[in-house]
């Protein structure tokens, strides 16, 4: 069946399978790479995306269920260059292997669009959906409040 919907700014029609997962979609037809397979069952969140603007797990999602809709990835993100939570990923060292940092960055975009003043409490209950196997986490927060508008001390994370 043909499912259409905007691809990080750009309308994409594509045949999929009633049951194909949307992070199959993406990775295997659309060559979006960012969004990255890990646990196949919803706990990991390293397959995050921003459907109308939601975080969603796309492992767990339906491409049937994405028609209409909106879709953004990490290069959704970039395609004016990088964002400041991207360069504060580079500037604080946040990530190792960078396999999450992708959706880190997305769940921090999400973050800050929610609350502009985050706590390091938010910003922890908000990325604690992503699980990182390589970094302490630490220059993640830090790169999330140092991007906000409140510069806290995220020593103490």
């Amino acid at each position: 069946m043909k499912v259409e919907f905007v691809l990080n700014g750009k309308k994409v029609v594509v045949d999929v399978e009633p049951n194909e997962l949307l992070i199959n979609t993406l990775r295997d037809k659309l060559g979006v790479k960012s969004v990255k397979y890990a646990c196949g069952i919803g706990e990991c969140g390293n397959c995050t995306v921003l459907i109308d603007g939601e975080p969603v797990l796309s492992c767990l999602t339906l491409t049937v269920d994405v028609n209409g809709r909106e879709v953004v990835t990490d290069e959704g993100l970039s395609r004016e260059g990088l964002t400041k939570l991207q360069k504060a990923f580079i500037e604080e060292g946040a990530f190792q292997c960078g396999y999450c940092t992708p959706a880190f960055i997305l769940m921090g975009e999400y973050l800050l669009r929610e609350k502009q003043n985050p706590s390091i409490e938010d910003v922890k209950e908000y990325l604690k959906g992503v699980l990182c196997r390589c970094t302490g986490y630490i220059n993640i927060f830090k790169a999330v409040l140092k991007t906000s508008s409140r510069r806290e001390d995220s020593g103490n994370a």
